[in-house]
């Protein structure tokens, strides 16, 4: 059973989570959490997940290649960070967690009770929508914990203005 949300009590903000990745698409995911964060005055939330590689027989090698992708971790949520807080001037909370992405997804929201929002973007491409969004709808998006907000690739910052 999912805790109850404590986003709009006392001591306490609603935080817009944005999964971040290596995707063309993740920036518009993150430009309009941002200005829908400091809009509301809500925080943001930046998850970046570790997934394993498969199996390592030699345990040196399975060390050194956790730190290179805690590393790689690190740089890139800086940079989506600093973007971040170009959009909004909000300073983003920013997780790392080891796992699968969609299950990492969910327990950090079970453990963070003032998450609110998950907010995804989709492709532009003719693909679909994504792995992400195509993965966690076929979880049962109907039994998500909170609500998501998908975010079109091709909708301009102008555009998020006016909606955000």
């Amino acid at each position: 059973m999912m805790k109850p949300r404590r986003a709009l009590e006392e001591g306490h903000r609603r935080k817009f989570l944005v999964v971040v990745d290596d995707t063309p698409e993740c920036v518009r995911a993150l430009v309009y959490a941002a200005k829908r964060a400091q809009r509301t005055g809500g925080a943001l939330v930046l998850l970046y997940v570790i997934e394993p590689e498969g199996p390592q027989h030699w345990l040196g090698v399975e060390d050194i290649m956790r730190a290179e992708a805690m590393e790689k971790a690190q740089t890139v949520l800086g940079r989506f960070a600093a973007k971040g807080r170009d959009v909004s001037n909000i300073e983003p909370e920013l997780v790392i967690r080891e796992g699968k992405r969609a299950e990492e997804i969910v327990k950090l929201i079970e453990d963070d009770e003032d998450i609110a929002i998950l907010v995804l973007a989709a492709g532009a491409g003719t693909e679909g929508p994504g792995p992400l969004v195509t993965s966690i709808a076929a979880k049962g998006s109907g039994t998500f914990p909170v609500p998501m907000t998908i975010v079109p690739a091709s909708l301009s910052d102008e555009a998020m203005d006016a909606i955000a």
